[in-house]
């Protein structure tokens, strides 16, 4: 290891050095404790027996060589502070964990996997000119084999039950929730123990692998969540490692999260190191193909505050890692969670920027929702909330997000969000997605938002699948189906993504009638999209289009098909005279090809 770049905060292979690393005899410990004044390994190759690691290198770091430790076989470190007490931790760059509420690290052999994906990884790309529709799912509640809360299916077992899924829903990437090991389940991953350890919930790290090659057999990509800002406080873990705040801050004013957990303390560079080469793990061992980077407003401002300033220390992190990420990896997805200004996410570092490929668009999300919250007669007054959005949509490369965190925590679910009773969700639910698959920009969708359902997202629970047997459900779900493959099939709606020559508005001054129209270009095919989104038919409404002289109906949310009212007889519409004449349904959108 080049342990001046590990100090520096400059290398993102520290996991190659430190950790449990087998050979055909026995397996090599190695951990990072400067304050520690003495190491012992203990495990089921020892009986549990303190073995001595020693000091290496310049003193800060520990090592021993235990012969018959085995790939499998679990180990603990007994780390003795200066005041002679002991902690029993498990590993920080350890392969594998048990079960939460143990401990224990697990001896893993991650060479023996051989991954047959070298034709998905050569055409890999970040998608900026392709469709980008992605699942976002929680490992364990998607489905799982019993009612019971600690009940779930394997890494293996998923390969069959979710890869069929995707395929016949038309998404071309999941994005899962952390994977990295975690004590609590209701922290859905994002406070984590083990950096380095696929959570030993749903198999181990030869079945991940297993998962993400058969999924890249089938021509899907796999991002993963990934929490560079904060950790778990369990005594076990990263929390006084050593007796001292190794990875934390010592000061409790800035050590502490808004979610109790500890902040990183990213000036260091043994924990830039540390979070790097925990980044490049994921990318490089597991052929990740994107991370998702939570929080990433807690990197940019002090504690996520803009009045508390910026973060140099963090920012500057946050810019070298992406920028090393992209160097090694340069198809591979790098995206923030983000909702502040701050500008240049998205910018390459060497242009200034954080380098991130793209950032979520909360103000999209959250301004949208709140339309289709407000009641149709109140729609004239906040109009302008649904054009708002490309007024600063070419500062950053947005993704559209509509996240587990839309559907928790007493927000409601997507469809039930939606104004009105039960039956007048789903005319605007469809109208809305319509909205949102057009609007410039790649998708994200959370599971169980593609069947329409009302409950919310409960880590305990698969999704409420049996409410497909009820037509408006089933009906809801088979447009999403015809929306999907859509989006994945025109190019217009995504080639010029990021380019003013993919939008234009054609009408977005129709206040009083709750009207809009835009059209999408790939520069060769166009794409027009009008939407209705009063609780009022709108007859003879003037579309103003020019060189065109018809539009043929592509999609209607209003289709009887799909649990709407209208029989869509005639799909093509004349265009005379600059302008098409079209009668809309209330709560509808519909796609025209020209």
């Amino acid at each position: 290891m080049d342990f001046y770049g590990f100090y520096t905060g400059k290398i993102f292979d520290a996991y190659e050095f430190l950790g449990a690393h087998p050979d055909k005899d026995g397996t090599t410990f190695r951990t990072f404790a400067p304050a520690a004044s003495r190491i012992t390994v203990i495990g089921e190759f020892n009986d549990w027996q303190e073995w001595e690691l020693n000091k290496t290198y310049d003193g800060n770091f520990w090592e021993c060589y235990a012969k018959g430790a085995k790939p499998g076989m679990m180990y603990k470190y007994r780390i003795y502070r200066q005041d002679g007490s002991c902690v029993e931790h498990c590993d920080p760059y350890g392969f594998g964990m048990e079960l939460r509420p143990a401990f224990a690290s697990i001896i893993r052999d991650l060479s023996h996997y051989k991954f047959k994906d070298s034709k998905w990884m050569q055409k890999r790309s970040v998608c900026k000119d392709k469709p980008l529709n992605i699942y976002e799912l929680h490992f364990g509640s998607f489905k799982k084999p019993s009612e019971k809360a600690d009940d779930w299916y394997t890494y293996v077992e998923m390969i069959d039950i979710l890869i069929p899924y995707l395929k016949k829903n038309d998404y071309n990437y999941i994005e899962i929730m952390p994977l990295s090991e975690h004590p609590c389940d209701e922290s859905w991953g994002y406070q984590n123990t083990g950096f380095f350890s696929p959570t030993a919930r749903y198999g181990t790290a030869e079945e991940l692998m297993k998962f993400i090659d058969a999924c890249h057999k089938n021509d899907i990509g796999i991002i993963m969540d990934f929490v560079p800002v904060h950790f778990a406080v369990d005594h076990y873990a990263l929390s006084d490692y050593d007796g001292t705040a190794l990875y934390e801050y010592p000061h409790q004013d800035v050590g502490v999260s808004e979610w109790g957990s500890c902040n990183f303390m990213h000036s260091r560079g043994e924990v830039r190191s540390f979070l790097q080469s925990a980044a490049n793990y994921w990318l490089s061992v597991y052929h990740v193909d994107g991370i998702r980077m939570d929080a990433i407003s807690r990197i940019i401002y002090w504690q996520g505050e803009p009045a508390r300033g910026v973060n140099n220390n963090a920012v500057d992190f946050i810019r070298e890692m992406n920028r090393g990420l992209k160097t090694m990896h340069p198809t591979a997805m790098l995206s923030a969670e983000d909702s502040t200004s701050f500008e240049g996410v998205t910018k390459p570092v060497d242009q200034g920027g954080l380098g991130f490929d793209y950032k979520w668009d909360m103000g999209w999300m959250n301004d949208t929702l709140d339309y289709f919250r407000t009641a149709p007669e109140y729609r004239s007054r906040d109009y302008h909330k649904l054009t708002f959005s490309m007024m600063y949509y070419y500062n950053d490369d947005f993704l559209l997000p509509l996240s587990h965190d839309e559907v928790v925590h007493g927000k409601a679910t997507i469809a039930q969000k939606m104004y009105g009773e039960y039956e007048e969700k789903f005319p605007q639910a469809r109208a809305f997605y319509m909205y949102m698959y057009a609007h410039p920009g790649k998708k994200l969708n959370f599971m169980g938002n593609e069947i329409g359902q009302l409950r919310e997202w409960d880590e305990k629970r698969e999704q409420d699948w049996d409410i497909l047997k009820y037509p408006i459900h089933d009906t809801f779900h088979h447009f999403m189906q015809e929306l999907n493959h859509l989006y994945l099939t025109t190019p217009a709606l995504s080639a010029k993504d990021y380019e003013n020559a993919g939008f234009q508005w054609l009408d977005c001054h129709q206040e009083e009638r709750c009207i809009y129209a835009f059209e999408r270009t790939d520069g060769k095919d166009r794409i027009v999209a009008v939407f209705n989104f009063s609780d009022e038919n709108q007859e003879g409404y003037d579309l103003p289009i020019t060189d065109a002289k018809e539009l043929e109906v592509i999609l209607a949310s209003d289709d009887v098909t799909f649990g709407g009212s209208k029989k869509y007889t005639k799909k093509k519409v004349k265009v005379t005279d600059g302008k098409a004449v079209l009668d809309l349904s209330a709560y509808s959108a519909v796609y025209f090809g020209i």
